[in-house]
């Protein structure tokens, strides 16, 4: 996943020192990579590729000017990037760049493109082997192999998309005929005067999933139309890290710097009552705003950050999944109004 971005060193900076992420790979004039540079992260299985432009008139330079800093291209590792790109395309995508073969030191890496949703790409990505960098102008650096804050954050859980009203049914179309994903989930959410309508939809093989947000316009607008007149349009609203242990990831991350949104002490009184009994694991959610719901196979817990961005147009989130493979109803309501307390100036833990 690549972000563009205002600075890709201090970009990259923010999400070593309080993300706990290790540089791994980057590209500059230096390796021929002319008007950009890009610096790849990992930890677990992410991998964020921060991109900023050496010059002010580039496509990283404008897409920051209109957006922000944020999520500008999705990477879908495939094994047919060129049939990948033709039933995208097939089924109504607006192509980017057609597929090509780059031939690497370590064996080729093809790559195609297209128009996702906003101003937001999909690239298609066929590697000739695990562990190749994903362009030829990245230069491996030196790792120790081990973040240093030990690592806490192990996979890309999902992404959440706020969409114009309207283009909610259209997307989802395009994500199952044109990509082959699979419609997991839907909820019609009410909060007061407003409402959304969410679906979420998982790629053939399981490893990405999308939540898809519409605004009703028929209701009092709220956070999704926020979002896109402050991002200018549809965009990536936030990215879910999978961790094993949130309990103790919200503890090191907020050590380090994080800010995470609270949740008041009554979500709590009722939280039982609508998942069930959560043992010893109540106090601890309760003492780190923590939130807990359930689907039909198990539990998940879930925390948002508070936005580091100045639009407030993106956030971060931790999960830890103990059975659960969709979302529970509660926890997007619970979002939507952690989110709302956000805007409306009130305090992070």
């Amino acid at each position: 996943m690549e972000f563009y971005v205002g600075d890709a060193r201090q970009a990259a900076f923010y999400y070593r020192t309080a993300f706990g992420f290790e540089a791994i790979a980057e590209g500059g004039p230096e390796t021929g990579l002319t008007d950009r540079r890009s610096i790849l992260l990992a930890q677990g299985d992410i991998r964020l590729l921060m991109t900023s432009d050496l010059t002010s008139d580039g496509t990283v330079a404008r897409y920051v000017a209109r957006h922000g800093d944020g999520v500008a291209n999705i990477a879908l590792r495939t094994g047919d990037a060129e049939g990948a790109f033709r039933q995208a395309v097939g089924h109504g995508a607006e192509p980017v760049a057609a597929p090509s073969a780059v031939e690497q030191p370590d064996g080729a890496v093809t790559t195609a493109a297209v128009m996702a949703f906003g101003d937001i790409v999909h690239s298609f990505v066929q590697y000739a082997h695990e562990g190749q960098l994903p362009g030829p102008h990245l230069r491996a650096l030196e790792t120790t192999g081990k973040v240093e804050s030990g690592e806490q954050l192990h996979t890309l859980d999902h992404f959440a998309v706020c969409l114009p009203a309207g283009e909610l049914a259209r997307t989802i179309s395009f994500y199952q005929h044109g990509l082959g994903f699979t419609e997991a989930f839907e909820e019609f959410i009410e909060v007061g005067d407003q409402a959304m309508e969410s679906k979420v939809v998982r790629s053939a093989s399981g490893a990405i999933t999308f939540t898809f947000l519409e605004p009703d316009v028929r209701r009092k607008p709220g956070q999704i139309d926020a979002f896109l007149d402050a991002h200018g349009g549809a965009g990536v609203q936030h990215l879910a890290f999978g961790t094993s242990d949130i309990a103790t990831a919200v503890k090191k991350l907020s050590s380090d710097g994080v800010e995470f949104l609270y949740t008041p002490a009554t979500y709590y009184e009722a939280v039982e009552g609508r998942v069930g009994s959560l043992g010893g694991d109540l106090d601890v959610l309760r003492e780190l705003s923590v939130l807990a719901d359930r689907d039909d196979w198990g539990l998940l817990y879930q925390i948002f950050t508070r936005s580091p961005h100045a639009r407030g147009t993106f956030f971060l989130e931790l999960i830890e999944r103990r059975g659960a493979q969709t979302f529970g109803s509660g926890n997007i309501k619970g979002l939507y109004e952690a989110v709302e307390r956000a805007q409306a100036g009130a305090g992070a833990r």
